[in-house]
This record gives C-alpha cells, sequence and structure tokens, in this order.
C-alpha cells in the first residue's frame, strides 16, 4: 500500500465529530463499501486497522461503538461481508489486531443492547466457525479469553 492512508485520516477524522454527524456519515462510508472492488476493499480494511490503534481511545470508543450499532441494522450478507473482510486480513496478519485495545473493544462491546450483542456475536462465531483450520487458530490465539467467553467460543 504505497501512498497517504486517505481511509485511515476518514477513520481518524469520523472519531472526532460529534455522534449526530458521525452516525450518517460512517454509515454511508460504510455502504460505500460493498461497492468497492476486492483490491480497494481490502486497501480500506487494511487502513482501518492502521489507524484504528492511533486514535484516542475515548474517541475511538464512540467511533466503534456506533460503528457496531450500525452493522447491527445491516442486512446478514452485508454484515457478513464486512466482518469477514477484517477476519480474512487479520487471520493473514494477526499481528494487525495486537495493536489494538482488545480489552477495551470488548468493553464497548458490552455496552451494547442485548440484541445487538447477539447479532454481532452470532455473525462473528459464524464467519469464525467457517474458516478453514489454520486461519480459524490464527484467530482464536489473538481473541482474549474473556472475549471468548461473552462471543460463547
Amino acid at each position: 500500500m504505497a501512498g497517504p492512508n486517505y481511509a485511515g485520516n476518514i477513520i481518524v477524522n469520523l472519531a472526532n465529530l460529534p455522534d449526530f454527524l458521525r452516525k450518517p456519515i460512517l454509515r454511508k462510508r460504510m455502504m460505500e463499501f460493498f461497492s468497492l472492488s476486492e483490491p480497494e476493499k481490502k486497501e480500506i480494511i487494511n487502513n482501518a486497522l492502521e489507524a484504528g490503534p492511533t486514535i484516542p481511545f475515548p474517541n475511538f470508543s464512540k467511533l466503534f461503538k456506533t460503528w457496531l450499532t450500525i452493522l447491527t441494522t445491516l442486512s446478514n450478507e452485508e454484515r457478513e461481508g464486512l466482518f469477514l473482510a477484517y477476519i480474512t486480513e487479520v487471520s493473514n496478519s494477526p499481528q494487525k489486531l495486537i495493536t489494538f485495545n482488545l480489552d477495551g473493544i470488548l468493553e464497548i462491546f458490552l455496552t451494547l443492547e442485548e440484541n445487538e450483542k447477539e447479532i454481532i456475536s452470532s455473525t462473528i462465531k459464524k464467519l469464525i466457525n467457517n474458516l478453514d483450520e489454520e486461519r480459524k487458530r490464527r484467530i482464536m490465539i489473538i481473541i482474549p479469553d474473556n472475549a471468548k467467553k461473552q462471543l460463547k467460543f
């Protein structure tokens, strides 16, 4: 990925916006994702994984919660497509997830409504369980035990 991290810059800017602006802009960007080519999707995912840990956690937590909430409103196909893109990149390069505050991310997940948590956890479990054994092993190694417990793995 040569060149500037435009997606990363957008993510950082979104994290600093107030809720009433962040949610519609993020929803629009998420919907645009589905019209991108596979290389563009991969670049966006990698840029997001690169930018995430650079955002101060209070801002990141607001952005991530908004992202999760929007994901629960997408169709199963869209939600699975987006999560699978992230899971694939993380299984290819697990170190990309290690720089995140995974315990903090779990805490954000736990603040969702019960139905939202169920939608997210069932999608993640389904996708991880459908991975080949090597990819599944790579993912499961980096998921903290308390997250595995919450996701009921």
